[in-house]
């Protein structure tokens, strides 16, 4: 069946040919029209062709569905006290993913499914219609593998991050766990997953170790992506773009050099405003990125423990804000951005051939997701084709007269 989206007051395709001439393609007074789960035409709403099905989203702006390339939905517990703490001046250190990988190792598959589940629910209600997951909070054959079994219920990018942190009890044993990750726990891993993480920073692992089980998942036929440059300078960025790594993520402290190998190369910088935020870390510079030709993602990193959001508005916000972004170039990297990230071509962008994902604004343009942060401008989203309406008004709970609220599932 045949559906027409029209009286779109304006649209953003991601595609320059189709609408105003800049990255966002934008189109006034537009139309789309979408046949099952892809994109068949986008237009002027006065030339759209006939469908089986019309749908007036009444003058409210619309944007493509967000792309979420960097998130750890699969854990149990949460870290509020550790929030808590840095709030009160703690500096931030990776040491807190132990205390997650504990409660993880401890929790039944349903409970994680469960927190998997609500996450995702969450994210869809932000309007995120295709995220990456990753593995790292088991930190044993058996417990990534679950990890990676329950992840990819909810998504197909899934990635293994048995390279996290060392667990304690391998403390004194690093080249062991090191030969356990990139050995018998990545052929357990590697059926379950597409792509391959390294946290390659001090505390965590170093460019040797990083390289040695990059290798081993890249040579499993697994994509590679790196954790870098996040506690500070260090040499994962270049080994990231060495590798052909499809994205390096969290990209705050960079050299000159780290800055020319992005923009001569393919590998996406993902930045996850997120974390500088619950961290109070200084912010990733977008803008020295943007300028020098790096392609720039951006995406929550929805963690327990240094980025606890599934707001992909948040985080386009803070960009803005604090990243030197412009709200064009936030929706860009949250969008088209985040598919390069992932190396999806089918996504981040509404035009033909594309899947069809699509977010409704109870807005009139896109610059609202950063003019009003933290508000809930999410009101429909279609993903893959099937159309979803997100509530965001309260409800009486004494029964009184109100507006009442519609969710996707879990939403």
């Amino acid at each position: 069946m045949t559906v027409l989206y029209t009286d779109i007051g304006e649209l953003v395709t991601n595609d320059p040919a189709a609408g105003d001439g800049s990255a966002l393609g934008v189109l006034h007074d537009a139309a789309v029209v979408v046949d099952g789960d892809r994109i068949v035409w986008t237009g002027p709403a006065r030339d759209a062709p006939a469908a089986d099905r019309r749908v007036s989203w009444a003058g409210d702006a619309a944007v493509p569905g967000f792309v979420d390339s960097h998130a750890h939905l699969v854990f149990a517990g949460e870290r509020s006290a550790e929030f808590a703490a840095r709030a009160s001046g703690r500096p931030y250190t990776a040491g807190g993913i132990r205390t997650t990988v504990g409660a993880t190792r401890a929790a039944p598959v349903e409970v994680l499914d469960a927190g998997v589940a609500r996450l995702a629910g969450e994210m869809r209600a932000a309007g995120i219609t295709t995220f990456e997951t990753k593995s790292g909070y088991g930190l044993t054959v058996d417990d990534e593998r679950r990890a990676l079994g329950i992840a990819g219920r909810y998504t197909p990018e899934t990635t293994f991050l048995g390279a996290h942190v060392v667990p304690d009890e391998y403390a004194d044993r690093r080249d062991d766990y090191v030969d356990l990750v990139r050995g018998p726990m990545l052929d357990a891993c590697a059926p379950h997953a597409r792509w391959v993480d390294v946290f390659c920073e001090r505390g965590a692992f170093d460019a040797d170790e990083s390289r040695a089980v990059l290798s081993a998942g890249r040579d499993r036929g697994l994509g590679v992506r790196v954790h870098a440059g996040q506690l500070g300078p260090g040499d994962g960025v270049r080994l990231a773009v060495e590798l052909g790594a499809a994205s390096v993520d969290h990209c705050t402290f960079l050299s000159d050099a780290d800055v020319d190998a992005l923009a001569a190369g393919r590998t996406v910088a993902t930045l996850l405003p997120g974390v500088e935020f619950s961290t109070r870390t200084p912010w990733a510079d977008g803008r020295r990125l943007l300028d020098a030709g790096a392609t720039v993602a951006l995406a929550t990193d929805c963690n327990p423990g240094s980025s606890f959001t599934t707001s992909i508005g948040f985080c386009i916000a803070l960009a803005v804000r604090h990243m030197g972004l412009s709200p064009a170039e936030a929706l860009h990297a949250a969008t088209a951005g985040g598919a390069a990230a992932l190396r999806r071509p089918d996504v981040g962008a509404v035009t033909p051939g594309r899947r069809a994902d699509l977010v409704r604004l109870a807005a009139p343009s896109y610059v609202h997701l950063a003019y009003r942060p933290g508000v809930p401008l999410v009101s429909e989203v279609v993903a893959a084709g099937t159309r979803y309406a997100v509530g965001h008004h309260a409800v009486p709970v004494d029964g009184g007269a109100g507006p009442v609220d519609r969710a996707g599932p879990h939403g």
